[in-house]
């Protein structure tokens, strides 16, 4: 099955038609990166403002340095995190085929390279990158199961089959001279980070706009969200995490009655799928620890929870 789909994809792909795929974050909503017309699809499709730049995938580190500066550190942690959740700003070299669209004529791209065998093989099978935000309508949850893909979506657009590992989209980062700004919290924890890479100073930009992620409302259900809740209003499901005397008369969820992050991330967004599904008067979510994967958790529920004035 999973043959014929990347076949299928690949043929797709290269008429300038678009492709929902498995990446080990998200499933990815994929196009030519050097098609303009094809970024101008997707960001209509995904109905996203076009201020919120794509995330541009490549086959290899040959393909992004054919296009891209990179200096001694980036090539440092592009070597170490991929193929793998890093997406890195680098700088667009002039030649690059690459289109500007992709990230609002700004001449710098968020930059990756996968680990997830079927986005491997459907690259690899392709003589451009693939531009890819993730496979939901802009501001609504992030899908890591076929199942959780927007139905008009999965209707219109040809879906390779296959799962998420991790759970949550890729961390975004910039090199600044001799430090590193995180300018979206991901898969990879700033103190992974730290520990591979010592003596290295890190900061989180309050506002940038070369990373997709920061609008103030975003991965949001359908359903009204509250976080880091005390009690479980009446009507409300529950998205719980670890143990506490926390229950919903509707229907209950646990991100990991053991309370370990690295689980929760791989439940998150299909969890907040599945109680978007039930039929309540809102999702109420128990407080996360705020450390590694929990501030990537928590940033995402601060998000999804926001309510507009």
């Amino acid at each position: 099955m999973q043959n014929s789909d990347l076949i299928n994809g690949k043929k797709l792909l290269k008429k300038g038609k678009l492709v929902i795929f498995p990446t080990e974050t998200v499933f990815g909503l994929g196009g030519n990166a050097t098609n303009s017309k094809v970024i101008k699809k997707i960001y209509n499709l995904k109905k996203r403002p076009i201020n919120n730049p794509l995330i541009c995938h490549f086959k290899n580190l040959t393909q992004i340095k054919k296009n891209f500066y990179m200096n001694e550190l980036e090539l440092k942690i592009g070597k170490l995190y991929w193929p793998g959740p890093l997406t890195l700003i680098l700088k667009k070299k002039k030649n690059s085929k690459i289109s500007p669209k992709l990230s609002n004529h700004s001449s710098y791209v968020g930059c990756r390279i996968p680990k997830n065998k079927i986005a491997m093989e459907l690259l690899k099978k392709l003589d451009f990158p693939i531009a890819a935000p993730s496979a939901n309508l802009s501001n609504k949850v992030s899908a890591t199961r076929h199942s959780d893909i927007d139905s008009d979506l999965k209707k219109n657009i040809f879906v390779v089959k296959g799962k998420s590992k991790l759970g949550l989209e890729s961390t975004v980062i910039q090199i600044k001279e001799n430090y590193i700004n995180i300018l979206r919290y991901g898969s990879i924890t700033e103190e992974d980070i730290r520990k591979k890479i010592k003596n290295i100073k890190i900061k989180k930009p309050i506002k940038n706009k070369l990373s997709p992620g920061n609008q103030k409302k975003h991965y949001s259900p359908n359903l009204p969200l509250r976080i880091n809740v005390r009690k479980v209003k009446k009507n409300e499901s529950l998205l719980n995490f670890g143990k506490n005397n926390l229950y919903s008369n509707v229907y209950n969820l646990n991100l990991s009655r053991k309370g370990n992050l690295v689980e929760a991330s791989r439940n998150f967004f299909h969890y907040l799928n599945l109680l978007d599904r039930i039929k309540s008067a809102g999702i109420a979510v128990a407080k996360i620890p705020n450390k590694g994967l929990g501030k990537t958790i928590n940033d995402r529920l601060k998000r999804a929870s926001f309510k507009d004035n």
